[in-house]
């Protein structure tokens, strides 16, 4: 490392430990505060630029060091009666000295992220004790068996591939699980946070985010029940349909990125299309009030288990399709798939594009396909469940969505 870049380093474990110090010292006690948390930063800096000659132990000694120092002060604040019962301090002193001798060794990039991160965990107690307050007994279950499903069962999986076609990677859909899963909660969590009612527009975007199949048919029945929320079920059902193609682009990002510079463009036209329709069907209940209906924990082991076997049978099928029959079956999966659920068949092309087995062209027409076939099965749920004025509005809306589909289909090269 040469003495320009040394500096540079330096110069961030000042900021970095200043920046952290300035809020210990507005918020504790006077165990560390603005001028302690930068020299142990530039500590940590100088025992790894020493380490690099003498070797590891240098780091490992000044940590210790440090620790006896804490524990010193510790007594002289106990033999006062100032000390604090917590040790986030002491805890925030420690980690600041191994971002600076990360500083040295590892990417800044990294030590920075860590080092901010630290100033806003410390910065934001309050609000992150209340949202820990706020949470139930059913939201914490629900957190705990995502970490169950991401952080247990996820990394003992193996990771090759079984079966015929070689596409049955355990470790890769139970990968695609948790994808599902964590996105669901992140909106069962928003749904639990704003509790059941909420504005219409709020109400199709979390409704889309767990489940827009749960949703179109939750305010179809509440429209067969309460004629007169149908316009609010159609905006509702509208935005939800919307939130479809955001988790689309999100899952094709996340498993396969280079196929999204072929999907993406029109897949960004079809959620214009939804996101104008959604406007469109009835502006003045944007500001409406809807209550939402109940919403299931979306971690639970037996849903997530029949995703997981879903989207294998999804994956499986593709790839007997593209074997037997040629890329032209591929739709007849895709439109048998796609009624239900989105999710199988957008993650089960992605995935084998990805992997080289699908032409790009090829994917985003099959996960095209999929989703005019889940809005007819929608707009088909809707006309046997929904009051017959949701049913015509809906109808409407997903047919010139299903035209703007055709007409990509049969344009965009």
């Amino acid at each position: 490392m040469d003495i320009g870049t040394t500096f540079a380093r330096l110069g961030i474990a000042l900021g970095l430990g200043l920046l952290v110090g300035l809020q210990r010292e507005r918020s504790s006690g006077a165990l560390a505060g603005v001028r302690t948390f930068p020299l142990v930063t530039l500590s940590g800096c100088v025992c790894a630029m020493i380490a690099q000659q003498f070797g590891g132990w240098v780091v490992a000694a000044g940590l210790i060091a440090l620790a006896a120092m804490i524990v010193v002060g510790n007594l002289a604040q106990f033999r006062n009666g100032e000390l604090d019962p917590g040790l986030t301090t002491e805890v925030a002193i420690l980690l600041m000295y191994g971002v600076g001798a990360y500083l040295m060794v590892g990417h800044a990039g990294i030590a920075i992220a860590v080092g901010g991160g630290v100033a806003v965990l410390l910065q934001y107690k309050g609000q992150l004790h209340g949202i820990v307050h706020r949470l139930g007994d059913e939201d914490l279950k629900a957190i705990m068996q995502f970490a169950l499903i991401s952080l247990v069962v996820l990394p003992v999986l193996p990771d090759r591939a079984y079966g015929p076609y070689a596409v049955l990677n355990p470790r890769q859909v139970w990968w695609m699980v948790v994808l599902i899963v964590g996105m669901s909660l992140a909106g069962y969590i928003v749904y639990r946070f704003f509790g059941e009612k909420v504005s219409t527009a709020l109400g199709g975007i979390l409704g889309g985010a767990i489940s827009s199949t749960a949703t179109t048919v939750s305010y179809a029945r509440l429209s067969a029940r309460f004629p007169e929320r149908e316009k609010i079920a159609t905006v509702v059902i509208m935005t939800a349909s919307t939130v479809v193609l955001v988790r689309i682009l999100i899952e094709i990002a996340v498993v396969a990125p280079p196929f999204l510079r072929v999907a993406g463009p029109p897949m960004l036209i079809m959620l214009a299309c939804f996101a104008a329709l959604s406007a469109a069907s009835h502006l003045r209940e944007w500001r409406g009030v809807t209550e939402l209906p109940p919403q299931s924990n979306p971690s639970e082991l037996k849903p997530a288990l029949l995703f997981g076997l879903g989207y294998a049978v999804v994956l499986l099928a593709v790839a007997a399709a593209k074997e037997h029959f040629g890329q032209g079956a591929l739709y007849l999966v895709a439109a048998l798939s796609g009624m239900t659920d989105m999710d199988a068949i957008t993650l089960s092309t992605s995935r084998l594009v990805e992997a080289g087995r699908v032409d790009p062209a090829t994917g985003w027409r099959v996960i095209l396909v999929a989703l005019i076939s889940n809005l007819v099965f929608k707009a088909g749920a809707v006309a046997v469940l929904g009051h017959r004025r949701l049913s015509a509005r809906v109808a409407s809306l997903y047919a010139m969505a299903i035209v703007a589909a055709v007409l990509l289909l049969a344009l965009r090269n």
